[in-house]
């Protein structure tokens, strides 16, 4: 029992570098994902209940967090994971705290049932800074196959086509 508590962190794989410029090895990485997590949860409880987004944050944040708790190795968790390296992961967690505050403050589910918002009509102007997109046109066999879907009238290729009283095999 004393030599499995104090060998096993002693025998834990130490990550060398993570082979992203700039990002560094973070030594107790579980621990900082277990602790951002939590906050990550309790901070999500500001959004009201039925948003997607905060439906959206509880449900893969709970998943990681179990992860994290269940798995001791960093090796574990960046493989049940699946989304990048413990390093990736811990920015991840720390850009979703922020970006929880941000939503929070900018209350994009508070819009009033009676807000109004501008229709722009089809022979409205757009504006320069607006990219327009305008498809080039259709093959001609789209628009031949659109008209034997439409009349329910499918033929395969190259077969003459059938006219009403007429029987398709000759016997």
């Amino acid at each position: 029992m004393f030599l499995r508590a104090i060998g096993r962190p002693l025998l834990a794989r130490v990550k060398q570098t993570t082979g992203i410029v700039g990002l560094d090895v973070v030594p107790n990485a579980r621990a900082v994902l277990i602790n951002l997590y939590t906050k990550t949860l309790k901070e999500i409880k500001e959004v009201p209940e039925d948003e997607g987004y905060r439906k959206a944050v509880e449900t893969f944040t709970k998943h990681r967090l179990t992860v994290c708790e269940e798995e001791e190795e960093w090796e574990k968790i960046e493989e049940r994971i699946g989304c990048g390296q413990v390093e990736e992961l811990i920015e991840e967690a720390q850009d979703e705290l922020k970006l929880i505050g941000k939503m929070i403050e900018w209350d994009p589910w508070g819009v009033p049932d009676d807000h109004e918002c501008e229709i722009i009509e089809n022979d409205a102007p757009i504006p320069k800074h607006v990219p327009r997109h305008i498809p080039g046109p259709l093959p001609a066999e789209f628009y031949q196959t659109l008209e034997a879907v439409l009349t329910k009238r499918v033929e395969p290729k190259g077969a003459p086509a059938v006219t009403s009283g007429e029987s398709q095999s000759k016997a």
